[in-house]
C-alpha cells in the first residue's frame, strides 16, 4: 500500500485525491492546502483523512510515500524540491516547473535519490492518444506533413500563467510524443485582453524534424470548447476530437499524390497533375477509460516496480523548453526560435 499526501486541493486536486484514496493499491493520509474552505470540503467528503495548511505536514511525515502536487506552476519548483529532498516519490501537475533550469534540478534530485517522478501529462495516458501513436508507428499515414490542433474555451482565465502555458503545455506533449521528438523551431503570437502581459490566446507554429509542420491555437476567450487536432500524411489523415467520447478517432482514406506526366501550356512553362484520392471514413473503436486514472496507476506501478513513468522529468522538461522558446518569440513580436538539439 503506498501512503499518499496531496499538497493543493483546487481545481484538478480533488480528483487526484480521489483516485489515490479509491484505488486499493494507495490511499492519502493527509492534504494541505492553504485555503480553510478547499479544506473544509476535503474533510467532508474524506472524513479520514487529515488535512492541513501547512505543506510541511506533509513532506514531514515519515508515513508518507509519496507527494502529489497540484498548485500553481511557479509553486512547482520549491514544493516538489522539498518533496525530493525528503526522499519522497513526486507526482507534479503540468508544468514540471517555470523555467527549464528549475525542471532540470528536479530531474536530477529525483535520480540521484532514486525517486518516482512523474509529470502530469494526462493526455498521454489517453488511449486514443496512445491509438494515433501507435498508427503514426506502424505508418498507417505514411510520412506526416503537418498536425494542427486546436484547444479553446470561454475560461477559466489565469493570471499566474498564458494560454499557452497553461493548455499549450498539453498539445506540445502530444505531439512530441506522436512524433518521438522536438521541435527543431518555434515561433507564435498572442494577445493579451482581459490580464496585461498574459496572453489570452496565442497562435503558434512549430517545426519538428523532417520538416513536419505543426501548428497550435490555444484561447481561453472563445464562444465554444474545442479539442480538435488534425494530422495530415502521405497516405492517409487523421482527426482526434477529445470531445467525442464514443468516436474521438476518425481514419480518413484521403490524399494527394502527384501525377508526373508534364502538362506543356507555353513552350517554356510545364506543370504537373495532382490526382486526389477521397476514400472511405474509419472510425476505430476505443474504450477511453479514464486517463487521469491511469496516470495515478502509472505512477504506482512505477513506485512499487521501479519502472520509469511514461510523462517522466525528462518528458517534463522538454515541454517546458518549447515553452519557454515560445515565451520569447511572442516578446519578439513572433520571431522563429530555434531550440538546441
Amino acid at each position: 500500500m503506498v501512503r499518499v499526501g496531496v499538497v493543493g486541493a483546487g481545481h484538478w486536486g480533488p480528483n487526484l485525491i480521489r483516485n489515490f484514496h479509491e484505488s486499493r493499491r494507495s490511499e492519502v493520509l493527509r492534504v494541505a492546502d492553504r485555503r480553510p474552505e478547499r479544506l473544509a470540503q476535503v474533510a467532508q467528503r474524506f472524513p479520514d483523512i487529515r488535512v492541513s495548511d501547512d505543506a510541511d505536514d506533509v513532506f514531514d511525515d515519515p508515513a508518507i510515500d509519496a507527494v502529489v502536487i497540484a498548485t500553481p506552476t511557479v509553486t512547482h519548483h520549491a514544493l516538489v524540491k522539498r518533496a525530493l529532498t525528503r526522499n519522497k516519490h513526486v507526482l507534479v501537475e503540468k508544468p514540471i516547473a517555470a523555467a527549464s533550469d528549475q525542471a532540470l534540478e528536479l530531474c536530477a534530485l529525483a535520480e540521484a535519490g532514486e525517486r518516482v517522478l512523474l509529470v502530469g501529462h494526462v493526455f498521454l495516458y489517453n488511449r486514443a492518444v496512445r491509438r494515433v501513436k501507435r498508427y503514426l508507428d506502424e505508418g498507417e499515414l505514411g510520412t506526416v506533413h503537418y498536425v494542427s490542433m486546436v484547444r479553446t474555451n470561454l475560461g477559466p482565465i489565469r493570471a499566474d500563467v498564458n494560454a499557452a502555458w497553461d493548455l499549450a503545455a498539453h498539445d506540445i506533449s502530444i505531439v512530441d510524443y506522436w512524433l518521438g521528438a522536438e521541435p527543431v523551431s518555434v515561433s507564435a503570437q498572442g494577445g493579451s485582453w482581459i490580464n496585461p502581459a498574459v496572453e489570452d490566446a496565442v497562435f503558434a507554429t512549430l517545426r519538428y524534424p523532417g520538416d513536419v509542420l505543426v501548428n497550435l491555437h490555444t484561447s481561453w476567450l472563445n464562444p465554444r470548447k474545442v479539442r480538435d487536432i488534425t494530422v495530415v500524411g502521405e497516405r492517409r489523415m487523421l482527426t482526434f476530437d477529445d470531445l467525442n467520447l464514443s468516436e474521438p478517432i476518425r481514419l480518413y482514406d484521403k490524399y494527394v499524390s502527384d501525377d508526373t506526366t508534364p502538362i506543356d501550356f507555353v513552350d517554356d512553362f510545364a506543370t504537373f497533375r495532382a490526382s486526389v484520392r477521397d476514400g472511405d471514413i474509419q472510425i476505430p473503436k476505443v474504450s477511453l477509460g479514464e486517463p487521469l486514472r491511469s496516470e495515478c496507476d502509472e505512477f504506482l506501478d512505477c513506485i512499487e516496480g521501479g519502472g520509469r513513468p511514461l510523462s517522466d522529468g525528462q518528458v517534463g522538461t522538454r515541454v517546458v523548453r518549447v515553452l519557454e522558446a515560445l515565451t520569447r518569440s511572442i516578446a519578439a513580436g513572433g520571431r522563429e526560435e530555434p531550440l538546441a538539439g
